[in-house]
């Protein structure tokens, strides 16, 4: 750089004819905390035939930070980033491509926590637009993460930050050429030769796209042959690093489930046409018997066992019998119930896995518990029982329950407990199903990866993992009506913004922060027992809410909007928290001189918090202030509807929040905050109302 400050970060982008796709990554790029002399951006374009090129020259020309390399097409991405590599001048190289974004602090974060942790490698968290990107490995964060303790393998894109000098001393470089996996092997290699490797999962780093016209690099058509003849290469670093073993088969694991288990299954397998699924299956078959020992498949779930013993004894026409009836398995949840409380709202909901209508169930058999596959007589004889047996994987089965941000895709962990359910599918029988009675907590003030939950919508997904199935789904349209009744905005201690859970026109639940959609206004029901208070001049308006309040809060407002000509007189209002026929709510009150409002009706808004995190919605009320001195009237319009209730089932009876909030109000509830109380424990019943 000009003023001799040492570049921390160079940022390295392979492009070919990204069109207006790159435009994201630019401003991305563009938006970050670090000073334009701490870090450079490297486009290398590799001879795009679109608009591209005079694109870049023009942002190279506006921003001498950022770079751009012109080559010949050299087919694929590993030699743009080779070159990119070569060029760096930063401490650090990080590599993104053309058609993902990175967050608005991520290479500041990064390389804070590289150098923090003396890091040749940092993976930062991941969001997936469209794209699968690991889960587990972003559970927290690694000052020292390894293969040996961290699921590292699961993360084998090059969307990572590298130490420059360890790429270097190491001659680690992406294999060239038109060819798949090069990421696999550039970054497999660099897993063995890293001293140190830091995982950051406290803030989304990188955003990786699946872009609308399905042309990124990875969605292109598979070669079997070519491609796990790459696949192999990766093997081969594997092999030459490790010994015979656990560890090396639980490397190999992870190519044996995600490359080839993973391709015979489900939809994946249903989607690959007839023609080529055998060349497929055979490529399959040929490198998994000749690479693969028996650990590597015992160390898998039962339902991928079975997948992998189908495979060895060529039976392509049952996996395909198989994939289609997995590819009906869905996550069933129901809602049973949610509340405030303790400033957090909490969730209780009940799943299990279903194939169609029809739950997922085992045989109990031998004091073991068995996976009985829909496949002929004949193949189920011919499977050994230890590729069914589901004992240990049933007793590790999980829920988790994940916020996911509506505009980003960004996702976090809720903290969740849970208890499960062996419910006998016949009096007597030894079939039966597996229930999963969870309770998570969403703390507004932490959900964000132990920061705030960030302003926007966020979806809550609910997520069971159980013998080798993970399976999504959206919370809520399956939910109880004491769920639709204690679901309510919040405003909480500590919080300059309004929370407001609310049930999409589909009938899921959502949680708005900070009013960033016009929800509060249709959850925020006013009671009958709205008033208007006259005391000489002074008028007091006095609204009972359905909204929780933490303590009083005195940075409300209440505008008046005259029906005829508009004017606006806008007042401050206070907040405190009250009960409502033995639910917490909260009162909102306003005091204002009666002559402010001239003769005439007056519709009536309300901001809840300050001005900077909140702004008016509707009420459905007006006041019409008289000619004179008369007394000032107070209309309740038609209140806006809720969404309809979902479903019932007969999954189980639903835990019963209750709706407690922790304001000091609520002390003297004692009946609601033993429901809350026991809740918790998840042995209460649906309360009466």
């Amino acid at each position: 750089m000009a003023n001799g400050m040492t570049v921390k970060v160079s940022v390295i982008v392979p492009v070919y004819n990204p069109g207006p796709y790159i435009e994201d990554c630019i401003g991305s790029l563009l938006r970050q905390s670090l000073s334009d002399e701490e870090y450079e951006a490297i486009f290398v374009d590799d001879g795009s035939t679109d608009e591209t090129p005079a694109r870049l020259d023009a942002l190279a020309a506006d921003h001498p930070h950022m770079r751009v390399i012109h080559q010949e097409n050299s087919g694929w991405s590993g030699k743009p980033r080779n070159v990119g590599i070569e060029a760096a001048r930063g401490e650090y190289v990080f590599f993104v491509d053309n058609d993902d974004w990175i967050g608005d602090e991520a290479l500041e974060r990064m390389y804070t926590f590289a150098t923090k942790n003396g890091a040749d490698v940092v993976i930062g968290k991941m969001a997936g637009k469209g794209r699968g990107v690991p889960r587990e490995l972003f559970r927290r964060s690694y000052d020292r993460a390894t293969l040996a303790n961290a699921p590292l393998i699961d993360s084998l894109t090059p969307h990572k930050m590298f130490r420059k000098a360890f790429l270097d001393e190491h001659q680690l470089r992406f294999p060239e050429g038109r060819r798949r996996l090069e990421d696999h092997v550039f970054v497999t290699a660099a897993f063995f030769a890293a001293k140190t490797i830091s995982v950051l999962s406290d803030y989304v780093c990188y955003y990786h796209v699946r872009r609308d016209d399905d042309s990124n690099a990875g969605f292109q058509r598979l070669e079997p042959k070519g491609y796990f003849a790459n696949l192999s290469e990766a093997l081969d670093i594997v092999e030459k690093n490790t010994e015979p073993g656990s560890l090396r088969d639980r490397l190999y694991r992870r190519w044996y489930r995600v490359e080839m288990i993973e391709r015979l299954r489900g939809r994946r397998l249903l989607q690959v046409p007839s023609v080529d699924r055998v060349a497929l299956f055979e490529e399959i078959r040929q490198i998994s018997g000749a690479r693969f020992g028996p650990g590597v498949a015992a160390g898998l779930p039962p339902s991928q066992r079975v997948v992998s013993a189908l495979i060895q004894a060529d039976r392509l026409d049952d996996l395909a019998r198989l994939a289609a009836w997995e590819e009906t398995i869905r996550h069933h949840a129901r809602l049973d119930d949610l509340g405030w409380h303790g400033g957090s709202l909490r969730l209780a909901l009940t799943g299990e896995l279903r194939a169609g209508s029809v739950p997922l169930t085992f045989v109990h058999r031998d004091g073991r518990d068995l996976f009985a596959p829909p496949l002929p007589e004949a193949t189920s004889a011919s499977l050994p029982e230890e590729d069914l047996d589901s004992t240990e994987r049933l007793n590790q089965s999980k829920v988790d329950v994940i916020l996911r941000s509506r505009e980003t895709a960004a996702e976090y962990f809720l903290p969740v407990t849970f208890t499960s359910t062996r419910r006998p599918v016949t009096e007597g029988g030894d079939h039966f199903r597996l229930l999963l009675h969870a309770e998570a907590k969403l703390d507004p003030a932490t959900a964000g990866g132990g920061s705030p939950l960030a302003r926007g919508i966020w979806d809550v997904i609910a997520r069971i993992t159980s013998c080798g199935w993970t399976k999504d789904t959206r919370l809520g349209s399956l939910r109880s009506p004491a769920a639709a009744d204690h679901c309510v905005p919040a405003v909480l201690a500590g919080s300059a913004g309004v929370v407001t859970p609310y049930w999409t026109d589909k009938g899921n639940l959502s949680v708005d922060v900070g009013q960033k959609t016009s929800r509060l206004e249709h959850e925020l029901v006013v009671p009958a027992k709205a008033q208007v208070r006259m005391s000489g001049k002074d008028l007091t308006l006095v609204v009972p809410l359905q909204a929780l309040v933490g303590q009083a809060r005195s940075d409300a407002a209440v505008r008046f909007v005259a029906e005829e000509s508009s004017t606006t007189v806008e007042v401050d209002a206070t907040l405190t928290p009250a009960v409502h026929g033995g639910t917490a709510g909260a009162e909102l009150s306003a005091r204002l001189d009666r002559d402010h409002l001239t003769p005439g009706r007056w519709s009536v808004e309300v901001r809840l918090v300050d001005t900077g995190h909140g702004r008016f919605v509707k009420l459905p009320l007006t006041v019409t202030a008289p000619a004179g001195s008369g007394q000032v009237a107070l209309d309740l319009l038609s209140r806006p509807g809720r969404t309809p209730d979902g479903h019932q089932d007969e999954l189980r009876e639903p835990n019963g929040f209750g709706g407690a909030d922790m304001s000091a109000a609520l002390r003297g509830t004692r009946r609601l905050a033993r429901r809350v109380r026991t809740a918790v424990a998840g042995r209460i019943r649906k309360p009466s109302r």
